[in-house]
């Protein structure tokens, strides 16, 4: 009985594979089936059908994909990842699936519905050379499409493949599409900078002289590009862009130029043995003058858990650091001049100085942002605070007109965008204000939600718990903001909350200590001084009090007790705990 013939053909397959599907089906087992079902309906079959794409084997984190051509195989992979970019931009981290990509041309072994034999294997291979959220080929399937379709490559040399005596040459496909012929006569002028602050985030270099530390500094860039574009005042330039500049010595003007941006982070990973040590520099590119650089050096005893915390100290540094930035330059701006953005960045400028004098200008410029520009959510989150400040600090002529005009703000800023972490703040605030901690509470989580980096409500979280007597939750939280931004104008809060997590337990040494901290912080409100003066009241050095209490009329001339009794930011509790310390000073009524 003759041989049954092997049955063979030519194809080019397609693997893919979900990142991180072990971790991911650890930490949310059911959401991420849901959103794995989703992105298969609605996704890639739809787009694998398009392509006239087979799907061949499905396995609970991967697919294999069979096509006909090598152009449908690297176009259906290209449509993919891009859908995939656009359904993730708005996720957390943790609830995004992110798959590589890998597609080779060979000859199959067909046995019934199945495919084997070395074109699968080497599509498997490439599809684990891929970065999350990229595509890499074969080199025979870059030369089919080279000239095919609007997408560039980045040579990856030869590659060893299981079960192949032969290294197989490998390339990524960039996802941007392919730049013009230089041939043609292009255009020069440079891309506009946006009308709001614009960054770009290069390639942090791998310092370690080991290639294997590679992954390690683009997931730290990675990781930050993905922080920075949480926030939502930002204009953040993609990391398939950003990435054209790894490996070369660009300069920063030139870069900011290129991408049309106005601010550029560099940085570079030196690991040695069990340290790292991390360098950052945010750089104005326009001036190319230093803007912000710091230095972190870590133990790296979890190397996830050292890229997590470098990530969200980076983005909570630049944040305040970009703001200080772009305030002092829209300062040098002509009055008349001054558009939606410019008119809330000098909002901003003033609403940090916690007086009756800032206070009103700030609620002004707010006001000029949203009437120039009515959908502007992050004017209308800093009118909010505005408003809540008038009636905090208690320089509002009207103070439950304040605080109504507070919540109608932070209403229309959240239903111009509710994933907005300022805008979360700033409705926080409302109840924090009536001293409804647990309702500002779910807002300050939200807002740590979509913003992991963003320190002010970190700061209003830990004082909210500290209120409600949750002393270790509370610190932790104030601990974090201050480490997010340690030059924050929000500083003398955290450090008047550090105070007030001693009054419960009457550790009047400590609560002096912290308070002398905030008093000694610039901007430092009317409150730090109030929990100032009330400890030395409790300590007894009532000389140094009464030096003290000057502040407190030189802030609040008509400051009383009975004010201090019935205006945030302190629990009835904490505010009894100052009532008495300032008695035992001599304040009275």
């Amino acid at each position: 009985m003759a041989e049954e013939r092997v049955q063979r053909r030519l194809a080019a397959i397609l693997a893919a594979n979900v990142v991180g599907y072990s971790r991911l089906m650890e930490q949310d087992e059911t959401g991420t089936l849901t959103r794995l079902k989703s992105l298969r309906s609605e996704v890639f079959d739809p787009t694998t059908k398009r392509f006239d794409g087979r799907i061949f084997k499905n396995t609970g984190d991967g697919a294999l994909v069979e096509f006909g051509s090598a152009v449908d195989a690297v176009q259906c992979a290209v449509e993919i990842q891009r859908a995939l970019a656009l359904r993730n931009a708005d996720l957390p981290e943790d609830k995004r699936i992110t798959l590589r990509i890998g597609i080779s041309l060979g000859d199959v072994i067909v046995e019934g519905d199945d495919l084997f034999g070395n074109g699968v294997n080497i599509a498997a291979r490439m599809e684990s050379l891929a970065e999350p959220g990229a595509i890499c080929v074969s080199g025979n399937v870059h030369e089919h499409i080279v000239n095919a379709l609007d997408v560039t490559f980045e040579d990856l040399g030869e590659q060893a493949v299981k079960n192949l005596d032969r290294p197989v040459r490998s390339y990524r496909v960039n996802l941007e599409p392919a730049a013009a012929d230089p041939e043609i006569e292009q255009p020069d002028t440079p891309p506009s900078l946006p009308d709001k602050p614009s960054i770009a985030v290069l390639p942090f270099e791998n310092m370690s002289g080991d290639p294997e530390q590679e992954y390690f500094s683009d997931g730290i860039t990675e990781d930050i590009i993905t922080g920075l574009s949480r926030i939502r005042w930002f204009f953040v330039i993609a990391r398939n862009s950003s990435f054209t500049y790894k490996g070369q010595s660009a300069d920063v003007r030139r870069v900011a130029e290129e991408l049309g941006v106005r601010y550029v982070l560099e940085g570079s990973v030196r690991k040695v043995g069990n340290q790292v040590r991390i360098t950052a520099q945010l750089i104005d590119g326009v001036t190319g003058n230093h803007v912000w650089a710091e230095r972190y050096d870590r133990n790296l005893e979890d190397i996830f858990a050292v890229q997590d915390e470098i990530t969200q100290t980076v983005v909570g540094a630049i944040e305040p650091e970009l703001s200080r930035a772009e305030q002092s330059r829209a300062r040098l701006k002509p009055p008349d001049n001054l558009d939606a953005w410019d008119c809330h960045l000098h909002g901003l400028s003033h609403v940090w100085r916690f007086n009756k004098a800032d206070n009103q200008k700030a609620r002004r410029f707010f006001e000029r942002a949203v009437e120039h520009d009515s959908e502007f959510c992050a004017a209308y989150a800093g009118l909010a605070y505005a408003h809540e400040q008038a009636y905090g600090l208690g320089v509002s002529d009207a103070p439950e007109q304040s605080l109504e005009a507070a919540a109608m703000a932070a209403r229309q800023a959240i239903s111009l965008d509710e994933r907005d972490a300022f805008a979360c703040w700033a409705m926080g605030g409302v109840p924090y204000m009536r001293r409804d901690y647990n309702a500002a509470i779910e807002w300050l989580r939200r807002s740590i939600s979509l913003n992991p980096s963003f320190a002010p409500s970190y700061g209003w979280l830990g004082a909210a718990l500290i209120s409600l007597g949750r002393i270790e939750d509370g610190i932790k939280n104030l601990v974090t903001a201050e480490r997010l931004s340690p030059k924050d104008p929000l500083l003398w809060s955290i450090y008047m909350f550090r105070s007030a997590a001693h009054w419960d337990a009457r550790e009047w040494e400590q609560a002096e200590a912290w308070s002398s901290r905030s008093v000694a912080t610039p901007n430092a409100s009317l409150w730090a001084h109030c929990a100032h003066t009330a400890m030395l009241g409790h300590l007894g050095r009532l000389d140094e009090a009464q030096r003290a209490s000057e502040e407190i009329l030189r802030l609040k001339p008509d400051f009383s007790l009975a004010f201090l009794m019935r205006t945030p930011p302190y629990s009835e509790q904490h505010a009894m705990v100052l009532k008495e310390g300032l008695e035992k000073t001599g304040w009275q009524g």
